[in-house]
């Protein structure tokens, strides 16, 4: 089989998120046990996430048992054909203890260190969003359909998302948030990874989120990419190593939010060095 053949990276795509669905759903509303990962805040896990991880690394070690696997709850795998496997089973899992169906089960393709196709599903309500070098389509109720931006003209008319406001707790964060809020025609919380799906569903014009890892964003990059979209890092580089992440509509929407979070980080820093001043003083 090529190395690179999209059709069967789409088509295994696929097979894995509805791998994974099947060893979610019948956690899903029901009565689960939730185990904390993070002694200093709340991380939670459960055995979903867990029983999706292993179903996925077991097709993936049949089909390509030399492509890497870097899983959430299971750690790395290393490749030795150049090609690794990015899983996050359930992302949401506070939505998803809380019964709430926007988690989703993020798959991303990672060639030579680039993001080459990815997938989010979200089995509950049965539609998953695909991204690769032939396109971008999502798959609801057997339906396939192209995915396709459809940006603002400007942030004062876009409509975005982010996780949670309490995440943005230190600078420039807490600015950055503001001033989007502020300037947004709408800013929407606690959708997770459906927000970056909205971007490339033309529903959305805008996604930004902080602290991600590598398996909160690489399967979704390939999607909104091939849709029309522009994802990088808050300074504007690859974000497929996680960070502080801003995906948008157009490129020039996004240049305008780059350039807004630069103003904005540079009034935090201003502030904290006035700050840090008078404390001297006194």
């Amino acid at each position: 089989m090529p190395r690179h053949d999209a059709d069967a990276d789409v088509a295994f795509l696929l097979q894995l998120a509805k791998s994974a669905g099947a060893a979610i759903l019948p956690w899903f509303r029901g009565n689960l046990a939730v185990h904390n990962k993070d002694a200093a805040g709340f991380d939670p896990v459960t055995e979903a996430d867990k029983a999706a991880e292993r179903a996925m690394r077991r097709l993936i070690e049949r089909r390509y048992p030399d492509d890497g696997i870097f899983g959430e709850e299971y750690g790395e795998k290393p490749s030795r054909s150049g090609r690794r496997w990015v899983l996050d089973p359930v992302d949401g899992t506070r939505a998803f203890i809380c019964g709430l169906p926007t988690w989703m089960t993020l798959i991303g393709l990672v060639v030579d260190e680039k993001p080459l196709a990815g997938a989010a599903h979200q089995a509950f309500v049965g539609e998953t969003f695909v991204g690769s070098p032939s396109g971008a389509f999502v798959i609801r109720r057997g339906k396939r359909t192209p995915l396709r931006v459809s940006p603002a003209a400007s942030l004062c008319e876009a409509r975005g998302g982010t996780t949670n406001p309490n995440l943005y707790r230190q600078e420039p964060g807490v600015t950055v948030y503001a001033r989007l809020r502020d300037r947004l025609r709408n800013l929407r919380h606690d959708a997770d990874a459906y927000f970056f799906c909205m971007v490339a569903a033309g529903q959305m014009d805008l996604a930004i989120d902080t602290g991600l890892k590598t398996y909160d964003i690489a399967a979704l990059i390939p999607i909104i990419e091939a849709a029309g979209g522009r994802v990088t890092t808050w300074a504007g580089q690859s974000a497929l190593h996680g960070g502080d992440i801003l995906a948008t509509a157009s490129p020039g929407l996004h240049a305008q939010a780059l350039e807004l979070i630069a103003q904005a980080a540079s009034l935090a820093s201003a502030n904290g060095s006035t700050k840090a001043s008078k404390a001297a003083q006194n």
